[in-house]
């Protein structure tokens, strides 16, 4: 675009020069003329003294029109009217006196005042003129009219490629301002466009770090749901039972230790789930056996009869995988256990093609999943919200089946994306 612009400046430049020049040199053709057709006469018995009058209207012509208004050139009947007026001056000093043949050239110049055809018509009669004026006058013989006619067409040819070649100056020079304007426009849009974007980056960067923030909001809540609530809901559980069997010293001791043992593993996932890291029973065994350790120690806490099948060719997952069916099993579990009432849950984990589903079921007193949760709920019921997140964030879906009286289905699918720890 530089080099662009570099290039109309100086054409622009040059046609400034040229301008001058064209408005300078109709004078001077007037003058030479003026002074050699005082010094030496033609001898074509015509009157000189009205040529100084007519060479000073023709002066007073150029200069109203080109000179004192410049703005004029682009009012195209003006500058009809100016030319044929012209062309009239040059034609009658002409006649008085050949040596005016120099300022009739000021028709070659100024035919580029014209627009389109019509130049081409002021150069061919231009040139009827100066051949006139080279000739001596007009053809008084048959020698002389041939003489004549090649003036014509010698004229005709070198004062027609002039302005054949400065139109195509002309346009080329429109073009390269018409491009340079489209480019500074589109620079000048590009500009606005660039910082409209940089004003949407930051808008975007700002709700990227209002999403980030809430994203890890909810995270922390599902983490210290599942981590310290449930791990807080069982050594309350375990308490309760060690108040209620404090005749009974094994029983009693038996509840004080599982306690100790759930709030020991509760702060362990909490320090886990603040570092983002996987949960421990999947670190040190693949999912099923994680799932497996989960089932008989919530069984034996709970003292509630659970069976666990795996179904399908069991393969690594891809970590956030595990770790959903992981949580979802261990929020399933903990719901029975504060809900259900149950005598028998059973947990089956599927291995398909695409998809890894969990199903946990059990045959307590069931609920109706269309309800709101009972202001009594611990929870307010954010347990199965907190699973169905988790679920959808990997992909997945989360259903649940109930009714009062006819027991729990919940059922976790996710895509079996590999990856994951063997």
């Amino acid at each position: 675009m530089t080099s662009t612009a570099e290039q109309v400046d100086r054409l622009s430049a040059w046609e400034a020069r040229e301008a001058r020049l064209h408005r300078v040199l109709p004078y001077v053709g007037l003058a030479v003329g003026a002074l050699l057709t005082t010094a030496a006469p033609a001898p074509l018995g015509l009157p000189l003294a009205p040529h100084l009058l007519v060479a000073a209207i023709a002066a007073c012509w150029i200069a109203w029109f080109v000179n004192l208004h410049p703005g004029w050139a682009a009012r195209r009947t003006l500058m009809f009217v100016y030319y044929v007026g012209l062309l009239v001056l040059s034609a009658v000093l002409v006649l008085i006196s050949p040596w005016y043949g120099f300022f009739s050239w000021a028709g070659f110049l100024h035919s580029l005042l014209l627009p389109g055809i019509w130049r081409f018509v002021g150069v061919a009669l231009s040139a009827v003129l100066a051949a006139t004026a080279q000739g001596g006058g007009m053809p008084a013989s048959l020698s002389h009219l041939l003489l004549w006619c090649v003036l014509v067409l010698f004229n005709l040819g070198a004062a027609g490629a002039m302005v054949w070649f400065s139109s195509i100056a002309e346009r080329q020079h429109a073009n390269r301002k018409r491009l340079v304007d489209e480019l500074a426009e589109t620079n000048r849009r590009l500009a606005e466009t660039m910082r409209e974007n940089e004003g949407l980056h930051a808008q975007l960067l700002t709700q990227a770090r209002e999403a980030g923030v809430t994203d890890e909001r909810q995270r922390m809540a599902r983490e210290i749901h599942d981590t310290l609530a449930q791990g807080l809901t069982g050594i309350i559980t375990q308490l309760e039972a060690a108040g209620q069997a404090r005749d009974r010293r094994t029983d009693w001791q038996r509840h004080v230790d599982t306690a100790i043992g759930l709030a020991r593993e509760s702060l362990s996932e909490a320090r886990r789930s603040v570092q983002a890291v996987r949960p421990e029973a999947l670190e040190s065994a693949r999912l099923p056996d994680a799932l497996g350790e989960l089932t008989r120690r919530w069984s034996a806490i709970n003292e509630v009869r659970t069976e666990v099948s795996i179904t399908g060719h069991a393969q690594p997952l891809h970590p956030e995988v595990e770790v959903t069916l992981l949580r979802a099993a261990q929020e399933a579990l903990a719901n029975v256990a504060r809900h259900a009432a149950a005598t028998r849950v059973g947990l089956t984990l599927s291995y398909m093609a695409d998809v890894v589903t969990l199903d946990v079921r059990d045959d307590g007193i069931g609920f109706d999943p269309d309800a709101r949760p009972a202001p009594r709920q611990p929870d307010g019921g954010y347990g199965l919200t907190a699973m169905r997140q988790r679920v959808t964030g990997v992909g997945g879906e989360l259903t649940v089946e109930s009714e009062p009286g006819g027991g729990t289905a919940v059922s976790a699918s996710v895509p079996a994306l590999p990856g994951g720890a063997g």
